[in-house]
């Protein structure tokens, strides 16, 4: 059976250069990457380039668990587009589009079999929303 995809979306009020910024350089990543306030991502790094590694280390911050975020670039076009596959093999396609000075992020990705649909939309929109909330406090 073949996974459904699942996307998720977000409104930034700010210009589609900073929003790119934001998603993709290590040191902003680790100001957004994470679902809840008991959460964060205390290390990123970033090889934005076909063939590149992504790489987030996501963890509780009381420690009790965490795991490793990683992908393989696929396609990237800088400001508007990255398709990478995760390192269980799923598709992901982050795209972003700007209408003057806001910004579209739109994330389809395959799910995975062990989780439902909706926990996976779920956690995936709190991130894009939390995302949303760093990038215009900047």
């Amino acid at each position: 059976m073949e996974a459904p995809q699942i996307s998720i979306r977000t409104t930034i009020n700010a210009d589609r250069g900073r929003v790119w910024s934001c998603y993709t350089e290590p040191e902003h990543i680790t100001g957004w990457n994470f679902a809840s306030p008991e959460w964060h991502c205390p290390h990123a790094s970033n090889d934005l380039r076909k063939g590149g590694i992504y790489l987030a280390r996501m963890e509780a911050k009381d420690g009790s668990f965490g795991f490793d975020f990683d992908a393989v670039y696929d396609e990237v076009v800088t400001g508007e587009k990255l398709m990478y596959t995760l390192g269980d093999g799923r598709k992901v396609t982050v795209l972003m589009l700007s209408s003057g000075s806001q910004t579209d992020v739109s994330v389809i990705f395959d799910a995975e079999m062990e989780n439902s649909v909706e926990l996976q939309r779920d956690g995936w929109q709190a991130i894009i929303n939390n995302f949303k909330r760093y990038v215009e406090n900047q």
